[in-house]
């Protein structure tokens, strides 16, 4: 690895360097919430008006954000979407779900389905890391749910929504889609996702836009002999959703980051407003990277390129890891690629809160560090 101990002008260095793919970068004003607010209610109950107020503008703020249909509910509770992928294979899978996978997140709900006894095995359909699947792929013989991710956060790849033709219901990964990518929610049954990458807060959490149909899915299996773990119960967190709680004791910093970011969202022209912002991030970093010598985005189909992760590989004349370096020592922070895909490029988020100016200076820094020889490939 080369040296990162380079000094990049300060002209080229944005405004706020944080660029991860979460957790993201939090606005300055949703710290603030915490603390102007915070003082009144963390460390009080989460079953009393103050608390449960939050919740509420949490949810209310959701479903204008995303123009909820008629019947469709905001349902949340604890344990981010690798809780709610378990939580699913109890209380939402009738007998067999299809799934689509295309990298390392969307194949985990196809996991834990497959690994759960109670359940048919169930269709699987695989396509290759750095390409986007539609739901004309999904294999549907006996499923009663349909799953995919609307955007895979290891390889930057999006997908479209768009109900296949089957009655089964389509459940949608949206962690790090939701808030970013465009979506019209009455091709989706049960939208998740969990609040530390568009809306630009912490984990723990993980908050669903519900279908009637998965409302009475849910509701179904709930009252069948299945065993169903308390902390895992859709029910109870649809039960207590509708009080404006959770079952268990949330982080209420979380929350009220939370609320903060979706009301900044809905005043700043709601999910059409999010998506413009991501789609002006992008151009910038797609097109920065089809105009340098020795640099690609991962994904080469254009329309299946994230709008809020965007991978970019690096010829082997370039270190990756060296020029990722040389961005941390300069205060650009989490560029690192996805561990596990194990290729020599730069994992950038763009969602809504990131500010175009700022990818802008990003792609000027990375040419001064390119430039410089910094990351030159040994």
């Amino acid at each position: 690895m080369s040296n990162p101990s380079i000094q990049i002008p300060a002209e080229f260095v944005p405004s706020d360097g944080r660029f991860g793919c979460g957790p993201s970068k939090v606005r300055p004003s949703q710290i603030e919430a915490i603390a102007n607010h915070g003082i009144d209610i963390i460390g009080t109950s989460h079953r009393k008006p103050a608390v449960k107020d939050v919740v509420g503008r949490v949810r209310d703020g959701l479903s204008e954000f995303f123009s909820l249909p008629d019947g469709y509910e905001i349902i949340l509770s604890l344990g981010g979407a690798t809780a709610f992928w378990d939580a699913a294979t109890f209380g939402l899978i009738e007998k067999k779900s299809s799934h689509l996978t295309f990298g390392e997140f969307s194949g985990k709900f196809a996991k834990a389905s497959k690994q759960a006894p109670w359940l048919d095995e169930p269709n699987i359909t695989d396509a290759p890391v750095g390409t986007a699947p539609s739901s004309a792929d999904l294999n549907l013989e006996g499923a009663d749910v349909v799953a995919w991710a609307h955007n895979e956060t290891s390889t930057g790849a999006m997908t479209q929504i768009k109900r296949p033709n089957s009655d089964a219901l389509v459940a949608i990964d949206a962690t790090s889609g939701a808030g970013g990518l465009p979506v019209d929610m009455k091709e989706a049954d049960v939208y998740y996702f969990s609040p530390q990458k568009c809306f630009a807060s912490d984990g723990g959490l993980w908050l669903a836009a519900m279908s009637p149909a998965a409302l009475e899915r849910i509701e179904k299996i709930n009252v069948s002999d299945r065993f169903i773990p308390a902390f895992l119960n859709l029910q109870t967190a649809v039960d207590n959703s509708r009080k404006n709680q959770t079952y268990n004791t949330p982080a209420v910093a979380t929350l009220l980051m939370l609320a903060d970011q979706v009301e900044w969202m809905n005043a700043n022209g709601k999910l059409d407003g999010m998506v413009k912002r991501t789609t002006a991030n992008s151009d910038v970093l797609y097109n920065w990277a089809e105009a340098r010598e020795g640099v690609t985005p991962f994904v080469a189909e254009k329309d299946a390129r994230s709008l809020v992760v965007g991978t970019i590989d690096f010829d082997d004349s370039i270190d990756a890891a060296a020029l990722a370096a040389a961005l941390r020592a300069n205060g650009i922070l989490d560029t690192e690629p996805y561990r596990k895909l194990g290729r020599n490029q730069l994992r950038i988020g763009m969602f809504p809160a990131i500010e175009t100016e700022d990818v802008e200076k990003l792609t000027k820094a990375i040419d001064y560090v390119l430039d410089s020889g910094a990351a030159a490939a040994k």
